[in-house]
């Protein structure tokens, strides 16, 4: 099962995340800056709909590190809620958009915080290579050019 494998390198990938964060990679002219802190929320929603603890206060990248601490204080439960989660065929929860499975939505943000480790792995290791720093060319919309 993909999810289990995502499941089981979720606390990997969340500190690869924020380990780059802290070591001063950029994400503000990227949508991560955006996104991250959305599927942060959206997950913790997914998370306390089946039973968690988690209240974020911060806003923007900050919530990562508040997610981390919560998330470390609380693992096993979390973990635990994870595997029941990902269990449950049947579970639902209502969103803006309409009831949607709750498995479902546990999927799509741990395979997001997979696919974010592996962006900002590929960001950090450009960034120790020394290549340029991509950036929106004002006068063109849309496209990117090295600096």
């Amino acid at each position: 099962m993909e999810a289990q494998s995502y499941y089981q390198q979720f606390e990997r990938n969340v500190e690869m995340i924020l380990d780059a964060v802290r070591v001063g990679l950029d994400l503000r002219t990227t949508p991560l800056q955006t996104t991250l802190p959305l599927e942060l929320y959206v997950l913790c929603e997914v998370l306390n709909q089946a039973g968690g603890q988690y209240r974020l206060t911060t806003e923007g990248l900050d919530r990562l590190a508040e997610f981390e601490q919560q998330y470390q204080q609380h693992g096993a439960e979390t973990e635990a809620i994870m595997r029941r989660i990902l269990e449950d065929k049947r579970a639902s929860m209502r969103t803006p958009e309409g009831r949607v499975l709750t498995k479902e939505m546990l999927i799509r943000r741990l395979e997001f915080f997979n696919e974010t480790a592996r962006l900002v792995n590929v960001m950090r290791t450009q960034q120790a290579l020394g290549s340029p720093m991509q950036y929106q060319h004002p006068h063109i919309k849309g496209l990117v050019l090295n600096k």
